[in-house]
């Protein structure tokens, strides 16, 4: 090895340590300094903007954290009807509590309450990636107890307030508040805040609202009960959901045990403890607070989510658009048998009443059988709507977009959608070609489906519900709209009566809403009208609603009431043929129905049904499919009783057009189309049809080029036309030909008469096809007299003799021949009457020859009287 090339074993190591790659030890340095420092950088950044969102907190005060202001709710007339909050709120101080309830609360809420100083570092990081991963919303918990209280106090609870800015002021606000309020204060407050569900707030309250005692009093279950409520009230109270309320019980007394507040044989004797133990019935007042508190909770929830004001707390006078009568008379219907059969009690239903005009909700029905405040309010919960979608998901964007008459054709027919999943009409059976009119009233699912999935464009169908305010998620449960949606949906009774009262209003749409302004406690007054717009077009309005009212016709032995003009739509959810094999239900069985309807001043929505389809089912066997309608006759009856209930005037866009049935597409009737194949629709101005049906006939008319010429010389009469020629050439043309007194029915253009009638003859002309005659075509001809000829005498000449003895031979033998045949005549008559003699047979001979035309039997073929063979020939066929 050459010199240059020897390497030291030192200097081996040092060259190779640079050439190869970094330590291990060295990068894991590197990592962990870019972790610390990509820290520090979030911590600092994190830092800053809590600052900055600190800065613009709200400042907490002593009335925010008591909260004795109550909230007025006005009806439509300016008059109170509904007080919530600060009235009906008992206060305890903090010795009245027991430490079985503050156990509870701090069991489920914030087990390190005691421990933290206003705020979680554990919850914040979660509610940090919560807004990551979600948009700028924060999910999940990590609230103390006391950034619960600054939330109850200034901010509201919807979950568009949980941002990450209001977090931050909640954080920095239940800092100050701990420095200022010992632990004790913090949760006497809070549990005087919380709200009990219904009209009750804080857990003293509770205590005597529901179980008629002190809260000082409160036994385990009872505590644990409040305690589970405080995360969703309504949800969890033992009136509303009695099964949700004691699981969530349970789960606290669960926690309980395991902080050792209580001793496992507590819990269990807690567990074993009847949900409805010690429950008290609703009071009066409460009972009264029920005929309204479906549409209360809509209120409440229109405040908190058009403002970030708090009803219960903040004191305001809040100007509703109930009309109390109305909703009156919702309640007794729905939660009595005095107007329906209801059959059983497990049914349920909900009612939505809409002002057609302005969109302001006038009343609601929230359920059957209501036994506690904020329940299930089901006039606002979506459901499966059944056919009642069809106007908006397919027949109204149909006549919007692609301007379709109500005669529009399509053929109902076997079909299946477009994944190969087969359809079937309610009765199935296929009816052919129809009009949409007939698809619509008749509620056929295949029609439905070719023109929602054939027809239309997605967008348009999209396009035309979100303007009617319903969203296509939740609409479709898959977030976008899918073949079914042509007859079926999810939608709330509360949306339903909302775009159907667009229908109603020439298009005009208007969200529905409770509200119509907030008033402050300092008097601001916040405007919630919203706006109206134009949805659809007018024609789109009105014919729809032309069509529905053939539906509530049809239903007018239920619906109907006086002379009110009215439209509606029915509807119903099936189930499966595995569900109906699981559940044992018959075929027939439906698990919810609906009607839909409207007149010029109230849009009505009602939905019928089960809360869980093994609850029962609808049939008509019990008349419980038909329960929609009934309510609806009895709420729309006594709403349209003082008012002025006009009918829809036809827009300037529409034209009424009588065409012939079955036409496709449709055509103006022919001149002898049936009466019974001819049928009026509406036609979008400028869409209807111009051509007229041939199926029964062109319109005919007189024939051209008649003309007749007679022939003397050979007494013929000639009458010649033109071809007339129809549209429909398979059709045959045959000619009515009358010349005088006679008719004749000829397929030729031509017609030949020896021997006519004399005189000036009338001729007339007239075409026959499909079954009809036209008009006729005439003319005249003069026919002659014949000339007579006249009369010559033969010259008299003497015979001579031998021509004399031949003519006497001759009358001899004549003479000879009469006297046989007298003899015979007289033998066969027994006349002895003697022959005439030579004289007279001259004498009659000479008058036969005066006579000529009288005598000759010739003659007599041409007279007026007796029409030759040829002629009555004619006429007999033509009588055949």
């Amino acid at each position: 090895m050459s010199q240059k090339n020897k390497m030291s074993r030192k200097d081996y190591k040092k060259k190779t340590k640079k050439k190869g790659s970094p330590q291990p030890k060295k990068w894991f340095k590197r990592i962990i300094l870019t972790f610390i420092t990509v820290f520090l950088l979030v911590v600092v950044a994190g830092g800053a903007l809590f600052a900055y969102y600190a800065a613009s907190a709200p400042e907490l005060t002593e009335d925010d954290l008591v909260g004795t202001f109550s909230t007025d709710l006005l009806d439509k007339d300016g008059d109170i009807f509904y007080t919530l909050g600060g009235e009906n709120r008992e206060y305890a101080e903090a010795n009245e509590y027991p430490d079985v309830m503050t156990d509870a609360m701090t069991a489920i809420e914030d087990q390190r309450f005691y421990d933290h100083m206003g705020i979680d570092p554990i919850g914040i990081g979660r509610a940090a990636i919560g807004y990551v991963t979600n948009q700028g919303q924060i999910v999940g918990g990590g609230s103390t107890i006391t950034q619960q209280l600054v939330k109850l106090s200034v901010f509201s609870t919807t979950r568009a307030d949980q941002t990450l800015e209001r977090k931050a002021q909640e954080a920095w606000l239940a800092l100050q508040l701990e420095r200022e309020l010992s632990k004790e204060q913090i949760m006497t407050l809070y549990l005087n805040k919380i709200h009990m569900a219904g009209n009750v707030y804080g857990v003293a309250t509770a205590a005597e609202e529901y179980y008629g005692k002190p809260v000082s009093e409160l036994e385990i279950h009872e505590a644990a009960l409040f305690a589970g409520m405080a995360k969703a009230p309504n949800r969890y109270s033992p009136y509303a959901n009695p099964e949700l309320a004691k699981e969530r019980r349970d789960t606290v007394i669960s926690v309980m045990a395991e902080e050792g507040h209580i001793t496992s044989e507590e819990a269990e004797q807690a567990y074993d403890t009847p949900i409805d133990a010690g429950l008290l019935e609703l009071s009066e007042a409460d009972n009264n607070a029920l005929v309204i508190d479906s549409y209360v909770q809509r209120v409440l929830d229109e405040v908190t989510e058009k403002t970030e004001l708090s009803p219960a707390t903040a004191g305001l006078t809040i100007h509703t658009n109930i009309d109390t009568d109305a909703q009156r008379r919702v309640f007794d219907v729905l939660n009595s048998d005095e107007y329906v059969n209801y059959v059983n009690d497990e049914i349920q239903a909900a009612v939505s009443l809409v002002e057609v005009d302005t969109g302001k909700v006038r009343a609601l029905g929230g359920g059957r059988n209501t036994e506690v405040l904020r329940g299930i309010n089901r006039s606002t919960q979506i459901k499966a709507t059944g056919s009642t979608i069809k106007p908006l998901s397919t027949y109204g964007p149909a006549i919007e977009y692609l301007e379709y008459s109500t005669y529009h054709q399509i053929v109902d027919e076997e079909y299946s959608y477009p994944d190969g999943t087969p359809l079937r009409n309610y009765d199935g059976q296929y009816r052919g070609q129809i009009s949409i009119r007939e698809a619509l009233v008749d509620s056929r699912n295949i029609p439905t489906a070719k023109i929602f999935n054939e027809e239309l464009e997605m967008n348009q169908v999209e396009d035309f519900m979100t303007h009617l305010g319903i969203p296509i998620d939740p609409m479709s449960l898959e977030g976008e709209l899918v073949p079914s949606n042509a007859i079926s949906g999810q939608m709330s009774p509360l949306q339903m009566a909302s775009s159907y009262a667009a229908f109603a209003n020439g298009g005009q749409y208007t969200e529905p809403y409770t509200v119509s302004k907030v008033v402050t406690q300092d008097g601001q007054e916040i405007n919630l009208t919203p706006e109206t717009n134009q949805a659809m077009s007018d024609y789109t309005a009105y014919m729809v609603t032309d069509i529905l009212k053939d539906v509530a016709s049809n239903y007018s032995n239920i619906v109907g009431f006086g002379n009110v003009p009215q439209a509606g739509k029915t509807g119903t959810t099936n189930f499966t043929d595995e569900q109906l094999s699981e559940l044992g239900y018959p075929s027939d069985a439906v698990p919810a129905s609906w009607y839909a309807g409207y007149t010029s001043n109230y849009s009505l929505a009602v939905w019928t049904g089960y809360d869980n389809n093994r609850d029962g089912y609808l049939t008509f066997d019990d008349g419980t499919r038909l329960l929609p309608r009934h309510i609806y006759r009895e709420i729309m009856q006594y709403v349209s009783q003082d008012v002025e209930n006009s009918d829809w005037q036809m827009p300037s866009s529409v034209t009424e057009v009588t065409v012939e049935d079955g036409t496709d597409p449709a055509q103006l009737p022919g001149p002898n189309t049936p009466e019974s194949e001819r049928v009026t629709e509406l036609f979008v101005e400028g869409t209807e049809p111009t051509e007229q049906s041939l199926n029964y006939g062109e319109e005919l008319e007189a024939p051209t080029g008649l003309t007749a010429e007679y022939d003397e010389e050979n007494d013929e009469l000639t009458v010649n036309w033109d071809d007339y020629s129809l549209v429909n050439e398979e059709e045959e043309v045959t000619y009515n030909l009358t010349v005088g007194d006679e008719t004749t029915t000829v397929t030729d253009t031509s017609f030949s008469m020896t021997e006519p009638p004399t005189g000036e003859l009338t001729i007339t002309l007239s075409v026959s096809a499909y079954d009809s005659t036209g008009p006729d075509a005439s003319t005249t001809v003069t026919v002659p007299e014949p000339e007579e000829e006249p009369e010559t005498e033969e010259p008299q000449t003497e015979p001579d003799e031998a021509d004399a003895s031949e003519n006497d031979e001759t009358n001899t033998d004549n003479d000879q021949n009469n006297e046989n045949e007298d003899s015979d005549q007289e033998d066969d008559t027994g006349n002895g009457t003697p022959p005439p003699s030579d004289e007279d047979q001259d004498e009659e001979t000479s008058g036969d020859n005066e006579n000529p035309e009288e005598d000759n039997p010739n003659d007599q073929n041409n007279t007026d009287d007796t029409p030759d063979d040829s002629n009555g020939s004619t006429n007999g066929n033509d009588e055949d």
